[in-house]
């Protein structure tokens, strides 16, 4: 969930800080206020391309920074991609359910540079991007058809049947890998002679080096105590003396204290532990005395050794550039090269293991392949009539159809399996059932992804056993003017269907109709003001007779009527 939202010097806003909550939070306000700019700001968070236009003019920087709360898987998967990329994650636990805050900044400088932070940590855009999915999806009326493409229809779709493609991508590789060691056999002669040279000189110069795993770490090791011999000889001896040899040695102090100790022990029976501790200090320090004394007679400083070991680590250096970049990675590619010249000298041979190998790995594919088409076509009977019941929740007759078409055609073999995904829709009874990109009302197109969101963001289960909270559900769902081109009943049916999206997720939607507006959880009014000479954007939650006013000048225009007031009191009292 969105907790709060901050913009520094962004476009026409100053400063500014949003408080959000639970339910649905409807920003209002007149056409150019800027009612977008809070939309476009938050993408930047969720790691959209960021463009120095932004920065308020007059300043050197503009900032975006915002708080999400998180819990249950959400918050594990957005802690283990911090913990990949080397972040903390700031988590707690209430009430035994566990629950993480994030802190994302996002500054943005003249010239285009700009930083990225996450919980105070520096961090990059793909990070952002990475994490962006478990907290916000936003989706403005524009933007959505255009992003609506092949993949992001598939998807949608497996999101609502809780597709899994770890065996379909892991299938695909491995058979994409066989194929691509038999295309490397079947090369021309001549491209396959220039390999062989090539691959022949490569293998003999790795050979030649005779590597050793973690050579390069015991040579450095080596390098570093012959470069320093005399330091770390002098240094030993000097611990050496001081500890046990010299004159005033520790371990010289330390009998003479020991003998008035004992004469005092004599006495007063309570030094006899400190007596004890005493002579537990004294061979201590004799026996590290006696460890640097062996370890300064071992130091023989060699320039021959020392010679050797960096003409050796030369060598290493340059292989690994070549081949590496580690040497554990070097003496890994010099044994791919061998296994490769291998199956060269015994091409007709390994053509036939390897093409059986290909036929037993494209079956599994298809297996694997087939068991999520089946699935996907058992979700998309199921999502189409929701989604249509959906649609025709918002004032709209349609019919509404979801297409699985399966392809065997090894070129449209993919990671995400042979399937390619089809929504198709007719708005008005007796027309032809069309793709849905191509529907022409900005309207329509806007109620029907409203449906279809509505429909997978809910969570509900397609198996039908239960109603459980998706992940993805538990998501920021962002609606930027997404009613444009409707209103009247249409716009109430729209109302209606946002707030019950937001019963099980938080919802922030643009609105510019009244009808909208009075459903909201929390309303905010976005105004644009002159002040010294500057235009300045501010942003409010408003309430009570406030609230009555907004939506009032929603109603009518500028100029407020007493009629306009009473009618949007009784829309906000209907549908509060």
């Amino acid at each position: 969930m969105l907790a709060e939202l901050r913009l520094e010097n962004y476009a026409v806003i100053d400063n500014v800080a949003i408080e959000f909550a639970a339910g649905l939070n409807l920003l209002t306000g007149e056409t150019g206020a800027g009612k977008s700019i809070l939309i476009d700001a938050l993408g930047l968070l969720l790691g959209e391309k960021a463009s120095s236009d932004v920065i308020r003019s007059g300043t050197e920087r503009a900032v975006v920074a915002a708080v999400f709360e998180s819990e249950g898987n959400a918050a594990r998967s957005i802690e283990s991609i911090l913990e990949t990329n080397g972040l903390d994650a700031e988590n707690s636990s209430a009430g035994g359910s566990e629950s993480s805050s994030l802190i994302l900044r996002r500054e943005i400088a003249t010239g285009g540079k700009g930083r990225v932070f996450v919980n105070n940590q520096p961090a990059t855009v793909a990070v952002l991007k990475q994490i962006a999915p478990h907290l916000a999806v936003i989706h403005a009326q524009n933007e959505s058809i255009v992003n609506f493409d092949a993949a992001a229809r598939q998807d949608l779709l497996d999101a609502y049947a809780g597709v899994e493609l770890k065996d379909v991508a892991a299938a695909f590789a491995h058979w994409k890998q066989i194929r691509g060691r038999i295309a490397e056999l079947e090369q021309d002669e001549q491209d396959r002679m220039r390999l062989l040279d090539l691959w022949n000189f490569q293998s003999r110069e790795i050979e030649e080096a005779r590597l050793r795993a973690g050579e390069d770490e015991g040579l450095e090791a080596e390098k570093r105590v012959l470069s320093n011999a005399e330091k770390i000889y002098g240094a030993a001896i000097n611990a050496f003396d001081l500890l046990y040899e010299g004159n005033a040695s520790t371990s010289s102090s330390l009998r003479a204290a020991q003998k008035h100790i004992e004469e005092l022990a004599r006495y007063e029976p309570k030094f006899q532990e400190a007596l004890t501790a005493l002579e537990s200090a004294r061979i201590s320090v004799e026996d590290v005395g006696a460890t640097l004394r062996d370890y300064a007679g071992g130091i023989q400083a060699s320039p021959e050794r020392l010679a050797e070991i960096e003409e050796r680590l030369a060598l290493l250096d340059r292989l690994k550039r070549k081949y590496g970049p580690t040497l554990a990675q070097t003496i890994t590619f010099g044994e791919d090269i061998r296994r490769k010249l291998s199956e060269m000298e015994n091409k007709d041979q390994v053509l036939l293991e390897l093409r059986a190998m290909l036929a037993v790995a494209g079956g599994e594919y298809r297996e694997a392949a087939r068991g999520v088409s089946r699935k996907r076509s058992e979700a998309a009977r199921k999502l189409e009539k929701l989604v249509e019941a959906e649609i025709n929740d918002l004032a709209m007759r349609a019919s509404f159809r979801i297409a699985v078409e399966e392809s065997d055609d090894e070129k449209h073999w993919t990671p995400s399996g042979i399937n390619h995904v089809i929504y198709r829709i007719a708005t008005n009874a007796g027309e032809a059932m069309k793709p849905l990109e191509e529907i022409a009302s900005g309207g329509e197109l806007s109620r029907v992804m409203l449906a279809l969101k509505a429909s997978v963001e809910a969570g509900t289960n397609p198996a039908g056993s239960s109603k459980k909270k998706s992940a993805a559900a538990q998501r920021t769902l962002v609606f930027d003017e997404i009613d444009t081109g409707i209103g009247g009943r249409a716009a109430e049916a729209v109302g209606k269907k946002l707030k019950a999206l937001s019963k099980g997720n938080q919802v922030l939607c643009v609105t510019h109709l009244p009808q909208i507006a009075t459903f909201a959880d929390h309303h905010y009014v976005i105004e644009k003001r002159q002040a010294g000479g500057r235009a300045k954007t501010t942003v409010r939650e408003i309430t009570g007779d406030e609230r009555t006013e907004e939506v009032a000048r929603m109603l009518s225009g500028a100029k407020l009527t007493e009629t306009s007031r009473k009618h949007a009191e009784q829309m906000i009292k209907a549908n509060g």
